[in-house]
């Protein structure tokens, strides 16, 4: 099962909000399989505004962080079919078009879920379902995906 992560997942690892839950965040990206965990293109564009403008980390910094998530995981571009499908989504179901981009990438690297805190858990569309990844009790394809990785 692939997985596709939304800024705010990347954003707590790298320590917004606090070590209680950067602690956390880490302990759960760990876990997910590398080879079917990918980050949409856009997540990393908002994950350097979200480090320079809420972290106060420097441009630098911010870059180092994004070359580090390149290195770990793999990126999926923002092509322009993906744009498209994120505006009929922007359109169809209210979506902003920048979220929708992240969840048209996510469907186009056939990922099942989309971890992602800000955006609306249970919500399906294109085959991936958006799931909060700090929800408790966990959802039940998150915790298959762990379940299957820790055996």
């Amino acid at each position: 099962m692939r997985v596709a992560l939304d800024t705010n997942v990347l954003a707590y690892a790298e320590g917004v909000n606090g070590a209680e839950r950067r602690t956390v965040t880490l302990d759960l990206v760990q876990r997910l399989p590398q080879e079917a965990t990918v980050i949409p293109v856009q997540v990393l564009g908002e994950l350097f505004n979200v480090l320079v403008r809420k972290a106060s980390k420097s441009r630098v910094e911010a870059r180092e962080a994004l070359l580090s998530w390149r290195d770990t995981f793999p990126v999926v571009e923002t092509s322009s079919e993906i744009m498209l499908s994120a505006a009929d989504l922007a359109t169809d179901h209210q979506f902003g078009i920048w979220d929708a981009v992240i969840l048209s990438a996510a469907s186009q690297a056939s990922c099942r879920l989309l971890l992602s805190e800000d955006l609306q858990e249970g919500f399906t569309w294109g085959g991936v379902t958006i799931v909060n990844p700090f929800a408790s009790p966990p959802h039940a394809l998150l915790s298959a995906l762990l379940d299957n990785r820790s055996k």
